[in-house]
């Protein structure tokens, strides 16, 4: 059968797994007459005459055979006042894979059809409950690691983003309506922008854009996380790093140099941010093939890393391979973490070539100098200037629009300065109005939406 928006569709939205409740979701034309076939309970007779919104205590019956399959709630919601816009039905069942599908499976030889991932979501969309940016902005919203990236992406879901980019295509619907005034009657005296009103309202757009594309670098920190190896000589203390700053012993940590031979990644909150942190196998000259791997994958971590912790032995002098490692790092972001400094020894210096980085001095062992180390993280990779209030761009699909649009919108301008015809104007100001318009979902295609909507789980 071919998918079709009109179809019923029924999906499990409740982790898979064992749980005290499992809850399948139903929406569509027909979500109320599949769900009366499969619902008894002894006070309902009908669940065609019950009020919308609300809850009825029965049991799932398989109507081929009478068999009771489980007791449950379910919850009526009758369109447009749902998540859908359709009508749509919750069955509050008891969790575990074995009762959930049953379930489903009944549903399905009702003529209910499998919800493809993401589908509910996209009917919201479809139906003009939400726009294409609030559509994204749920998956940010369940993905989210920290209670800042869950912030932006209510604030997101709740249409600030969506309203700034609205009220720029407005100003921008205006303005090319004056051009396009000007263009149909040459003659006439027409009221209203003149040419250099014109081009001082599409210079404050390129301005309010260029601030969104601007603060996409830390908004997609947000939502991504950074990806943040910890590097250095084996036994500098990489491992009692991680596990300070988890605060948990999650790596290994043993005096013998090689303990950490794979890469340990674990995600950590500092102050909003969500990190990646990459516990790294220690650079050395490699006694055995499986270090020499470690060692391998530790290269390849500091290559894709966007930050970079080089802990330091401060116990000791830097010797030789310190420096190699040094070199290995290159031009990357990084923090210079200054270990051991409970037992510090007089004679350690920092190298010339890292005076101009950020440096903290930590006891990995004894935890001090680590909230230190968090700010100084943050403030490395967070500027402070781009306010966490829904308006800061996240998705690299919203970026690429914005610097369309403003690129479409220089060249308006330039156009105008440049004497041209008024048509090539015209043209110029109704391409950055797409590019806009394809953000919030006023100019989509359907290859668009169905990359956007893949990344969903099956029942959102």
């Amino acid at each position: 059968m071919i998918p079709s928006d009109f179809d019923t569709i029924a999906a499990i939205s409740t982790p898979i797994g064992e749980g005290g409740i499992g809850i399948i979701r139903i929406s569509g034309p027909e979500a109320i007459s599949v769900a009366k076939k499969i619902f008894f309970s002894p006070k309902v007779k009908d669940l065609h005459k019950v009020n919308s919104h609300t809850i009825h205590y029965g049991f799932i019956i398989d109507p081929d055979n009478g068999e009771k399959i489980d007791e449950v709630l379910l919850t009526i919601m009758r369109a447009p006042n749902t998540y859908t816009r359709e009508d749509v039905v919750e069955i509050n069942c008891h969790g575990g894979l074995i009762v959930l599908n049953r379930i489903l499976e009944i549903l399905t030889k009702q003529g209910v059809r499998i919800a493809e991932p993401g589908e509910f979501t996209k009917r919201a969309f479809l139906k003009g409950r939400i726009d294409l940016s609030q559509a994204e902005s749920v998956i940010d919203l369940i993905r989210a690691k920290t209670e800042d990236a869950q912030k932006i992406a209510l604030e997101h879901l709740s249409g600030k983003l969506s309203e700034k980019i609205n009220s720029l295509r407005d100003l921008l619907t205006r303005v090319c309506a004056h051009v396009e005034a000007y263009i149909d009657f040459p003659e006439e005296d027409i009221d209203g922008l003149t040419e250099r009103e014109i081009e001082k309202e599409i210079s404050f757009v390129i301005e309010e854009i260029e601030k969104l594309v601007e603060g996409y670098k830390e908004g997609k920190i947000y939502r991504e996380g950074l990806s943040t190896a910890i590097v250095g000589k084996p036994n500098v203390g990489k491992s009692s790093l991680l596990n300070a700053l988890l605060m948990k012993n999650r790596a290994i940590v043993t005096e013998i140099p090689g303990t950490t031979r794979d890469i340990i990644e674990e995600y950590i909150n500092i102050k909003g941010i969500p990190l990646k942190i990459i516990d790294t196998a220690g650079i050395r000259h490699a006694g055995d093939l499986v270090e020499a791997e470690g060692i391998k994958r530790t290269l390849q971590a500091v290559e894709y890393a966007e930050l970079v912790l080089l802990v330091l032995d401060s116990s000791t002098n830097l010797d030789a391979l310190d420096f190699e490692i040094i070199e290995k790092i290159g031009n990357k972001r990084m923090i210079l973490i200054i270990n051991k400094k409970d037992i510090k020894s007089e004679y350690f210096s920092i190298p010339h070539e890292l005076k101009n980085k950020p440096a903290v001095e930590i006891s990995a062992l004894t935890g001090e100098g680590i909230e230190e180390l968090k700010e100084t993280i943050y403030k490395t990779v967070i500027s402070g200037k781009y306010r966490k209030d829904g308006l800061v761009v996240t998705k690299l699909r919203h970026k690429q629009a914005l610097e369309n649009a403003n690129e479409a919108l220089r060249n308006a301008l330039q156009s105008m300065k440049e004497g041209k015809p008024l048509e090539i104007t015209a043209m110029f100001l109704r391409d950055a109005l797409s590019f806009l318009g394809q953000i919030v979902g006023i100019v989509t295609t359907e290859e668009i939406l169905e990359l956007i909507f893949s990344e969903f789980c099956i029942g959102k």
